[in-house]
């Protein structure tokens, strides 16, 4: 019961990361004109997509100095939801094991 459990985590922390990914793609593709912000589709992805990673993104540009105007907020969220993944990985195998040695990195 527990692994499903860490695997419902798991499979939720990747298909976040793809919008994180997502989003930052669109938010280029739309600041250098490819992407018309004015069109309908675009417009309402763009703001779902805003929505549903801004309160991730925000406590990590707070903490991040800025680049000359290049966000790196979300590769810094995909690098800890990578390692969030990898921790929830170790926990659920080292539970199913009976042991707590898989969770020495």
């Amino acid at each position: 019961m527990i692994t499903i459990f860490f695997n419902l985590l798991e499979t939720l922390l990747n298909y976040y990361s793809y919008a994180v990914v997502i989003g930052a793609v669109m938010s280029i593709l739309m600041s250098f004109g490819v992407l018309d912000s004015r069109n309908s589709f675009v417009w309402k992805l763009s703001e779902i997509l805003y929505r549903l990673t801004e309160p991730a993104l925000r406590p990590i540009r707070a903490v991040l100095p800025t680049m000359g105007g290049i966000d790196f907020s979300p590769w810094i969220l995909l690098i800890i939801i990578r390692f969030t993944i990898e921790l929830l990985a170790r926990i659920d195998f080292a539970i199913v094991a009976h042991s707590t040695q898989p969770l020495l990195f």
